[in-house]
């Protein structure tokens, strides 16, 4: 069995289901955010939007409970359709280190690739959140994709003026 093999069965054994997220998930992918203690935690309206109006670039995971236990958001750049931002990645705490993160990224990558022709991966991640940097270099070798980095935003272009750079991870190309 491969790592992604295993990651598979040891994330299966946390959830029922990935699906695409519904507007009444909105207010627990909010609480999942917060509770990361890393992301930038946007408004709950925002969550609310993004669940009706990218639910078809997100998925999330659900509890045995139906609730969900993490997700993933993105969206298709407009000035590039065939490149999907990966948003957020959030894991709700009781669900971490079981590779739940990684499963729900192949699921989305899946999703996309076949229905909407996305053939390239971008995000965005501090220097400091080395959870995410582990997770998309393995996402990048386990597809045998390229992976580039560069600062997209620079740190002092943040109003509150204590913001790390933002890299700007690209991944591709990636297959269905």
């Amino acid at each position: 069995m491969t790592a992604a093999q295993e990651d598979l069965v040891r994330a299966r054994d946390e959830f029922l289901e990935i699906s695409t997220p519904r507007v009444e998930d909105g207010a627990a992918i909010w609480r999942i955010a917060r509770d990361s203690e890393v992301l930038d935690l946007n408004s709950s309206y925002s969550y609310l939007l993004w669940c009706r109006d990218f639910a078809a670039t997100s998925v999330v995971a659900r509890g045995r409970d139906g609730e969900p236990i993490a997700f993933v958001t993105g969206y298709v750049r407009p000035d590039r359709p065939e490149a999907l931002v990966v948003w957020q990645v959030a894991v709700d705490r009781a669900h971490r280190g079981r590779g739940l993160a990684g499963v729900l990224l192949d699921a989305l990558t899946a999703k996309v690739t076949g229905g909407l022709g996305v053939r390239e991966i971008e995000t965005t991640i501090t220097p400091d959140n080395t959870a995410s940097d582990a997770l998309f270099t393995s996402y990048a070798k386990r597809h045998g994709a390229s992976l580039s980095r560069e600062v997209l935003f620079d740190g002092g272009l943040f109003p509150e003026g204590t913001h790390q750079p933002e890299v700007l991870y690209r991944i591709g190309p990636v297959a269905a």
